[in-house]
C-alpha cells in the first residue's frame, strides 16, 4: 500500500494539557477572589444613599444613589469643597444629608450680600452657585468649634443647611463620610463627585 504524499484534509486533534486546565482554573479563582475583595471593601468602607430633594443640584439630582467612602474621615478631616453625608444633629431618625463644606472649625462664617465671608474675606467660589438670598442664622457671625463644619447645599436657594436654626453648625461625630461616586441610570453621567 502506497501512502500518499501531498495535502490532507485531516487535523491532529488538540489535546488539553494539564498546564491549561491548572491555568483556566487558576485564572477563574484569582478573578473571583478579586470580585469577592472588591466587595468586601465596598461594604465595609463604603455606603450606598439615595440623594433627597433638589439642595445639591446641578452636582447631584434627587433620587440618585451616592457611594460614601465611611473610612476617609477616619483618617482625614473633611477639607473646603468636599461633599458630606451626614446625620442632622446626629438624629438617627433622619434621612442623610449630602452637603458641600464651606466652613472649617475654627472659622468665623457669615453671609453679607448673598455671599460667603470667611474670616472677613469673601470666599472665591465660581458662578455656579446662586447669590444667597436668605443667610439664616448665618446674618450674624457663626464661630465654629473646634470639630465644627459650616456646609451649604450647591443649590444655595433650595437648601436646608448649616444656615438652618435646626442644623446649625455639623460636628464631625456627626458626619459619616464623603461622598465620591455617584451613580446613574444613564452610563455617561456616573463619576466621581468633585
Amino acid at each position: 500500500m502506497a501512502r500518499h504524499k501531498g495535502l490532507t484534509f485531516y487535523e491532529k486533534k488538540k489535546r488539553i494539557s494539564k498546564e491549561m486546565v491548572r491555568e483556566i482554573f487558576a485564572t477563574a479563582f484569582y478573578c473571583f477572589a478579586a470580585a469577592l475583595l472588591a466587595t468586601v471593601i465596598v461594604f465595609l468602607v463604603g455606603m450606598k444613599i439615595s440623594v433627597i430633594g433638589v439642595s445639591m443640584e446641578p452636582a447631584l439630582y434627587n433620587g440618585q444613589e451616592v457611594l460614601i467612602n465611611r473610612f476617609v474621615y477616619k483618617l482625614f478631616s473633611p477639607a473646603r469643597g468636599d461633599v458630606v453625608a451626614f446625620l442632622p444633629n446626629g438624629n438617627e431618625n433622619s434621612h442623610y444629608y449630602l452637603k458641600r463644606v464651606v466652613g472649617l472649625p475654627g472659622e468665623h462664617i457669615q453671609i453679607i450680600g448673598g455671599y460667603v465671608y470667611i474670616n472677613g474675606e469673601l470666599l472665591e467660589e465660581d458662578d455656579s452657585y446662586d447669590k444667597i438670598a436668605d443667610p439664616g442664622i448665618a446674618d450674624n457671625e457663626i464661630v465654629l468649634g473646634s470639630d465644627e463644619y459650616f456646609v451649604l447645599g450647591d443649590n444655595r436657594n433650595n437648601s436646608e443647611d448649616s444656615r438652618s436654626g435646626n442644623i446649625g453648625a455639623v460636628s464631625k461625630d456627626t458626619i459619616t463620610g464623603k461622598a465620591w461616586f455617584h451613580l446613574s441610570c444613564d452610563e455617561d453621567d456616573m463619576g466621581f463627585i468633585d
